[in-house]
């Protein structure tokens, strides 16, 4: 019974996501290292930071979901709130007590750098991640969820991780934030599209149900194809990053699935190929930027 309960937790967790987390860390980590600034213990906080927030997210999404009644029509995996399968207020703490790590993980960070304004950031990022789905206004309902991942899971979490390192904003970070921004947009887009008819029914006015498949979907092979722009300036400067394309072998049959996707489900797959590129990517570009310095 208890490897039952266990299992129905870890799956709510939703760990395929978990990727989206690490890839802005690693690339973050690899433009500290192209100045010579890298540092272990302070990029295995901002990971920390990176995950302990991603599983929140997930479980708050899970609970502010179910209550509103949401998931009663998702075609995707197990939902812990809406499948009845836990109790929503244990969700719901579960989902804070992931913030709370974050929490404390990004003070450790704050006391070792004494860069105390991080704090403001930190609580902006929890605020983000709760109102996401959360509240009487969740801005996730509103088409704005894929601009607020690209900011936190992109722009902030790469350009954070090199910051604490060097000290300043530093352009490799930047454009890798980009990339990383990118990518992680286009997991919850793909996700949207997946959920179109089924989030019109929840009146759930996310960006994918605005625009209609059709243009969703054009925007979708954008974000999953500009961050390969980036990586070809990334190889003038530092070749080894040409590792990166090798990403393409999950980029390609991605595309082909969701241009060619005749049911809601097949775009599961497109989901878990869209999210290990975005690990692929950043781990080839962190590699790549780090043997500049071997």
């Amino acid at each position: 019974m208890k490897s039952k309960r266990l299992k129905l937790w870890i799956e709510g967790a939703r760990l395929r996501t978990l990727p989206l987390a690490i890839a802005p860390v690693a690339i973050g980590a690899g433009a500290a290292d192209s100045v010579q600034a890298f540092d272990l213990t302070l990029t295995l906080l901002a990971l920390s930071v990176a995950l302990f927030l991603q599983i929140g997210v997930n479980y708050a999404n899970d609970y502010s979901d179910g209550v509103r009644g949401t998931d009663d029509y998702r075609v995707g995996p197990l939902r812990l709130t809406g499948s009845k399968s836990v109790r929503p207020e244990a969700v719901k703490l579960a989902a804070f007590a992931f913030f709370g790590l974050a929490a404390a993980s990004g003070l450790a960070i704050v006391l070792i750098t004494g860069m105390f304004w991080l704090i403001a950031v930190g609580f902006a990022a929890i605020v983000a991640a709760w109102f996401y789905t959360g509240g009487k206004n969740p801005y996730g309902y509103a088409g704005l969820g894929e601009l607020a991942v690209f900011v936190f899971f992109g722009l902030v979490a790469t350009i954070g991780t090199t910051y604490i390192q060097v000290g300043f904003i530093e352009f490799n970070a930047v454009l890798g934030g980009i990339a990383s921004g990118l990518f992680a947009s286009a997991v919850l887009m793909v996700n949207n599209i997946r959920d179109i008819e089924t989030d019109k029914l929840a009146s759930k006015k996310t960006l994918a149900v605005m625009l209609g498949k059709k243009f969703a979907t054009a925007l979708f092979l954008l974000m999953i194809w500009s961050p390969f722009v980036i990586l070809a300036f990334f190889t003038l400067l530092y070749p080894a990053t040409l590792m990166g394309f090798l990403s393409l072998l999950l980029v390609a049959p991605a595309t082909l699935i969701v241009l060619t996707a005749k049911s809601a489900k097949e775009l599961i797959l497109v989901l878990k190929l869209t999210s290990f590129a975005s690990l692929a990517y950043a781990l080839a570009l962190s590699a790549g930027l780090f043997i500049v310095f071997f």
